[in-house]
């Protein structure tokens, strides 16, 4: 906490000194100022379901189908000369992708019958957000944001993939996922932000461990002892750049130790005539007793009335040991470890390709069919467990509901009214 609190002091007065430049016509917090201004209650929400024929062409990959999804929506108004807003975001995944989570192939993170999750993606809480946010302007172009939630998101990350633009139409998680975004649910988050113009400074203290086992809980107390700094520079509507530090105490349930993390990107959206064309650069890193591990990923959506034109391209460095074993071997992962030394570590790399074709846009819903593949490169001490040159392939339906707008490339500190 007192490096937090080291790093504001150093950090909000150069925020404050910074004018606010005529460039940026554009206000993101545009919409929910105005919003804040009508009495009553303003709402609106947004979801997405994807029905997915997922098959992992690897002897460690599984052919299935299952359909992640989530729903998020948003009340807001007038409070104290400032706005207010409150988020709820739950997801079916508990049942319709299971507690396993669906095969994903080189991904590891949480548990699953108390060993290591590997080779899937969990599925995520019931309860994936629940915040409340007050947003007030205090002069000469300032705004300080104060946020609470039992579940929520801590200023850690660049914007969690299923929020993501540049993600909207891809229905798989990045193998980096808990390098960049996994604390996109957290327990027990307390946040406060300043911004002025192109400049949003924020910090967070929060509950560090990952969700437990039972998704069907509402949350999973404990102290709040995990804190986070990150900063924003959006110069223009169409740019958004972030830096952000952290420490997360014991996240993983399996794996002794905390986690220092650090993580950078640069989005770039733009609306065109019709459509738009969406771009995102991230890499994190996470420092841990049996080393460092690094993640990077560029994403591309073009996106137009008709279909949509993705990829997303990443190398991931994972954890050997735990993919060959099941084991958390680096760093003493087992409670029982006596030994803690510097595991072996490998990079994976992936390249995504896929496209949606429109069915249905009628009344605000909005249905697509897509396809995606994904190849992998593999190093050579996980070949002999995945293959050579492994491929995988996802087939799905994806819809999405009338929405007065899509919760695209938002934070919990930075409300989509």
């Amino acid at each position: 906490m007192l490096n937090v609190l080291k790093v504001l002091v150093l950090t909000v007065p150069l925020v404050l000194a910074v004018p606010s430049p005529a460039a940026y016509a554009q206000d993101p917090h545009a919409g929910m100022q105005h919003d804040a201004a009508k009495p009553g209650w303003t709402f609106m929400q947004d979801a997405a379901v994807f029905l997915v024929y997922n098959d992992q062409g690897s002897p460690r990959g599984r052919r299935e189908v299952k359909v992640p999804n989530w729903w998020m929506g948003m009340a807001q108004r007038p409070l104290a000369k400032g706005g207010l807003t409150l988020n709820l975001m739950v997801s079916l995944d508990p049942a319709t992708v299971g507690s396993q989570g669906y095969s994903h192939i080189f991904q590891v993170g949480e548990t699953y019958l108390g060993n290591p999750l590997i080779d899937h993606q969990h599925p995520h809480d019931f309860l994936m957000q629940a915040s409340a946010v007050w947003r007030r302007p205090v002069g000469h172009g300032i705004a300080l944001t104060l946020a609470g939630a039992p579940v929520g998101e801590p200023a850690l990350g660049p914007i969690a993939f299923m929020h993501r633009s540049s993600a909207a139409e891809n229905p798989m998680s990045p193998l980096g996922h808990h390098t960049l975004d996994s604390t996109h649910i957290a327990m027990g988050v307390l946040t406060a932000a300043v911004d002025r113009g192109p400049f949003q400074i924020e910090t967070s203290v929060f509950h560090g461990a990952e969700p437990d086992e039972d998704r069907w809980d509402l949350m999973d107390p404990g102290a709040l002892d995990s804190w986070s700094v990150r900063g924003w520079y959006r110069p223009t509507d169409t740019w958004s750049l972030q830096l952000s530090h952290g420490f997360l105490k014991s996240p993983e349930a399996l794996v002794e130790g905390d986690v220092r993390r650090t993580t950078a990107s640069a989005s770039w959206t733009k609306a065109r005539d019709v459509g738009s064309t969406s771009l995102t650069l991230a890499w994190g890193r996470n420092h841990t007793l049996g080393g460092t591990y690094d993640a990077a990923l560029a994403e591309l959506t073009r996106a137009r009335p008709s279909y949509a034109l993705y990829w997303r391209v990443e190398a991931t460095q994972v954890e050997t040991d735990v993919l060959r074993t099941g084991t958390h071997l680096a760093g003493g992962g087992r409670k029982d470890a006596h030994v803690i030394g510097d595991g072996a570590r490998d990079f994976v790399g992936a390249v995504t390709a896929g496209a949606t074709r429109t069915l249905l846009r009628t009344r605000g819903w909005d249905v697509a069919a897509g396809g995606q593949v994904t190849a992998y490169a593999v190093p050579g001490s996980l070949s002999p467990f995945y293959g050579t040159q492994p491929w995988s392939a996802q087939i799905f339906l994806r819809v999405r509901p009338p929405a007065r707008h899509r919760m695209f490339d938002t934070i919990m500190t930075r409300p989509a009214m």
